[in-house]
């Protein structure tokens, strides 16, 4: 079982809080700090950004933190050595890489998958991988016990979601809406509709992300999904904050968050 599968057992039931952070973001030697500071207030598993130059699914307040990141020249290497440590002293909070397809591929995606589980990796979500090109990465991934995790859409026709589900491992991430991520206008209806359509074929949980900003929304959408995902609210909470007040600011945030999903 999967450092991902066990969280969610070990949850029995209750719903999980994943918090996405950009690796590198506002500067390299904060990032490790960051993600402690998001288990300090409760996450259950971290998504970790990989900086992309070109972060296509990504609105403004990402695309900054990956500017951000990348004026520090932080790669995909920093980016392991980061999770590295993060593992020294947690062992046990899963860690999901969640980036664009082309760093991957530059480092082989045997190569990639026996770095990021030697890293401490437990998940990879590439944006821009469709199952239908995806088949390659995953097989990899999983040589090396790493869960491929993969995006579902509104629009997602029912023959990908059958094969998303065959492929998907740890849980796969719901996009509340049409839209990058930060987008505000988040249908809490339509999202229950939709999940309860997508359980008829996806075995493993889903988490919702996009939209989603506050406790109240957090709340709404954990009725329904396994798990909470929240991205930009976070970043910008960073963006706001001083480099000393950066962790304080994100743990107490977590913490509301936590404290309001079912």
């Amino acid at each position: 079982m999967s450092r991902i599968a066990e969280c969610f057992a070990a949850l029995d039931g209750k719903k999980a809080l994943i918090p996405f952070i950009t690796a590198g973001d506002p500067q390299p030697g904060l990032t490790v700090s960051l993600m402690h500071g998001l288990v300090d207030g409760g996450a259950d598993i971290i998504e970790l950004g990989v900086p992309f130059s070109d972060p296509m699914a990504d609105g403004p307040v990402i695309q900054r933190a990956s500017e951000r990141a990348l004026v520090h020249k932080v790669g995909m290497k920093d980016v392991l050595a980061m999770v590295r440590e993060f593992r020294k002293t947690n062992a046990s909070t899963p860690v999901v890489l969640m980036g664009y397809l082309n760093p991957v591929f530059v480092m082989g995606y045997t190569e990639f998958a026996a770095q990021a589980r030697e890293a401490g990796v437990d998940g990879v979500l590439t944006v821009d991988c469709p199952p239908e090109e995806a088949a390659e990465l995953s097989t990899a991934l999983e040589a090396a016990g790493l869960d491929p995790v993969f995006l579902i859409a509104p629009t997602t026709p029912e023959a990908r979601v059958k094969e998303i589900a065959r492929q998907a491992r740890g849980y796969v991430y719901y996009v509340s809406l049409k839209g990058v991520t930060g987008a505000g206008h988040l249908d809490i209806d339509d999202v229950a509709r939709k999940i309860a359509a997508l359980r008829a074929h996806i075995q493993v949980p889903i988490g919702v992300g996009f939209g989603i900003r506050d406790g109240a929304t957090a709340k709404a959408i954990s009725v329904t999904a396994d798990a909470v995902v929240v991205g930009s609210r976070l970043v910008q909470e960073i963006e706001a904050a001083t480099t000393e007040t950066a962790r304080e600011r994100l743990t107490r945030l977590v913490a509301e968050l936590k404290a309001a999903i079912v």
